[in-house]
C-alpha cells in the first residue's frame, strides 16, 4: 500500500474505532493529525488485547509484556504475530495492523509514540494479571495513568515536538485521567456485568468516584489554559474535555449519557470560540 493509500485507510479505521477522538484529530495540522491518529490506532491495538472478553488474563499479560519490547524500529511484525499466537484469530483489524499504524506515523514522532506505547503495554499487562482489581486510591491513580494519563503526557510531548508548545506534564496527566474517570463512571455497571471488573476502590461510593472525576477534570481545566495559543491543539483537547464535563453532569443528574444533540451542540460551540492563533 502506497503512502497516500495508507493515510486514507488509517483515517478510515480511526473513524470506525473512535467516535470521541476522530473529529478532534481532524482539526490538527497534517503532520500532527497523522501522528496523533497513529498513536491512537497503536494504543487502540493494545487496548483491544487488554479488553478482549475471550482471552485469558494470564495470556493477555504474556502478550502485552512481550509486545512492549517491539516498539522500536524496525517493527518486527513476524514476532508480533508469534506473541499473539492462537489469539491472533480473535483480534480485530486495528490490532492485526499494528505495523501499518507505525508506518503511518510521521518518522519524527515515532520515538515519542513508541515510548508511550511501550509503557502502556507494560501497564496494561500488569493490570490484566491483577484482573484490574483496584483496592485503593493509589491503585486507581496507577491504572488511570497507564491507560489515559500517559496519553496526556505523550500528547504534550507531541505538541512540543511539532510546535514548540510547552505544557505542564502533571496537568497533562490529569487531563487524561479526567477523561478516563468519566469513562469508568459511565461504564461501571457494564464492566461489572460483562467482565466482572470494578475500577472503584474498596469502600468508595459512586459519589467518591464523582469527586475523583471532578478533581482530575479540574487539572484538565488548568491544562486547557496552557494550550490556548495554538487554536488547532486547543480544539483537539477541548472537545473531549468539554464532553467529559457534560457527561459527568448528566450522570450526576441521573442520566446515563448526553444526547446526540447535546454532543453536536457542544462541538459547534467550541468550534465557534475565538481563541488562539
Amino acid at each position: 500500500m502506497n503512502e497516500k493509500a495508507l493515510q486514507k485507510d488509517a483515517m478510515r479505521v480511526l473513524k470506525e474505532t473512535s467516535r470521541t477522538f476522530y473529529i478532534p484529530i481532524t482539526f490538527l495540522e497534517k503532520e500532527l493529525k497523522f501522528a496523533v491518529g497513529a498513536a491512537y490506532l497503536c494504543m487502540r491495538a493494545l487496548d483491544e488485547i487488554e479488553d478482549h472478553e475471550d482471552v485469558d488474563n494470564d495470556i493477555k499479560h504474556d502478550i502485552l509484556m512481550n509486545v512492549q519490547h517491539l516498539f522500536k524500529e524496525p517493527f518486527n511484525e513476524t514476532q508480533y504475530f508469534e506473541f499473539l499466537g492462537a489469539e491472533k484469530e480473535k483480534m480485530p483489524e486495528v490490532t492485526l495492523r499494528l505495523k501499518d499504524w507505525i508506518e503511518f506515523c510521521p518518522a519524527g514522532a515515532r520515538p515519542i509514540i513508541f515510548a508511550a506505547c511501550e509503557e502502556m503495554a507494560m501497564g496494561m499487562g500488569k493490570w490484566a494479571k491483577r484482573n484490574w482489581h483496584v483496592e485503593t486510591r493509589e491503585d486507581l491513580d496507577e491504572y488511570t495513568y497507564y491507560v489515559a494519563g500517559l496519553v496526556g503526557r505523550m500528547l504534550s510531548e507531541l505538541w512540543e515536538w511539532k510546535t514548540g508548545l510547552i505544557t505542564d506534564p502533571e496537568l497533562a496527566i490529569g487531563y487524561g485521567r479526567g477523561l478516563q474517570a468519566v469513562n469508568i463512571l459511565r461504564n461501571q455497571e457494564e464492566d461489572m456485568d460483562d467482565r466482572g471488573v470494578s475500577f472503584v476502590p474498596t469502600g468508595w461510593t459512586r459519589d467518591d468516584l464523582f469527586a475523583y472525576a471532578d478533581e482530575q477534570l479540574s487539572y484538565g481545566d488548568e491544562y486547557m489554559k496552557s494550550v490556548t495559543s495554538k487554536r488547532t491543539i486547543y480544539l483537539f483537547a477541548k472537545i473531549p474535555h468539554a464532553l467529559a464535563h457534560k457527561t459527568l453532569k448528566a450522570m450526576k443528574d441521573g442520566r446515563e449519557k448526553m444526547t446526540r444533540a447535546e454532543v453536536e451542540q457542544t462541538v459547534e460551540e467550541i468550534q465557534a470560540e475565538k481563541i488562539g492563533e
